[in-house]
């Protein structure tokens, strides 16, 4: 009996495999994939306003070619400042101004989740320039996109799940825009990280990364249960400026980060 169940399963495994979305190289094979990610997507909970969303979804060269061209970030910091940033003062200068316009929210978020405000500005003004360029390719093209492309595919077709979900939830329109590899909002969420960590903090019902409230306390609670410590420092070598290497794994971008956030907050 052991024996039979266990041929069974295997029987059951395999029929699975098979039918299993394939993951391809180029755009020849996306139409075929969806169809065959439709199914696994209906399994794992996906609705119909996001299969709709799916079978709708075009397959993103734009994504495909920046993906292709990454060279990560080599730079040193000196250089990583003045081209992102310009000059520490000069951003942090910004930031400083945009906190001017509604102090009192940044100092809730800060007794509600212990991340000091300087950091969380100046996240929101490395990723898109305080909500200036929240990118321009369709979220549900770029991440369906990755996920049916073979280089990363195991990495990133959880998160294509995760949108065609929030699509469902109405937390994501199916033609909303973000980063090529389907960042959204004002800080540039994963949709996984979104349904994990978004915070509904205008309490209208949905999660809206696209507005800067629950964009910005989602930000803080995502830091915040990733072990940030409320009221300890964050230069590097403490344990909070190794919970930003969870947000960014570039050392120069977390240096940056904090180095901004202590002239932000001065």
């Amino acid at each position: 009996m052991k024996k039979l169940i266990a041929t069974a399963a295997a029987l059951s495994l395999m029929a699975s495999t098979a039918f299993a979305a394939q993951c391809g190289n180029d755009g020849s094979g996306f139409a075929a994939w969806k169809q065959a990610f439709a199914a696994e997507a209906q399994a794992a909970g996906v609705g119909q306003a996001g299969l709709s969303a799916l079978a709708n979804a075009q397959y993103s060269q734009s994504t495909i070619n920046a993906d292709r061209n990454q060279k990560g970030v080599k730079y040193a910091l000196s250089d990583f400042i003045r081209i992102r940033l310009g000059s520490i003062d000069s951003f942090a200068g910004q930031a400083r101004r945009v906190k001017a316009q509604n102090a009192t929210f940044y100092q809730s978020l800060e007794q509600a989740y212990g991340v000091p405000s300087g950091i969380l500005l100046a996240i929101h003004g490395m990723e898109t320039g305080f909500g200036r360029n929240l990118g321009n390719t369709p979220v549900v093209d770029s991440i369906t996109t990755v996920a049916y492309d073979c280089r990363r595919s195991g990495f990133f077709t959880p998160h294509a799940i995760a949108a065609l979900k929030l699509v469902d939830q109405g937390a994501l329109s199916p033609g909303q825009r973000g980063a090529a590899h389907g960042e959204m909002g004002h800080t540039q969420f994963l949709p996984g990280n979104v349904l994990r960590y978004g915070v509904d903090a205008d309490r209208n019902g949905r999660i809206d990364l696209y507005g800067i409230a629950d964009s910005l306390a989602s930000t803080a609670n995502f830091l915040r249960q990733k072990g940030w410590q409320p009221g300890q420092p964050y230069q590097e070598g403490t344990a909070n400026f190794r919970v930003l290497n969870e947000w960014n794994a570039a050392t120069v971008y977390q240096q940056a980060i904090a180095l901004s956030a202590v002239q932000i907050d001065g």
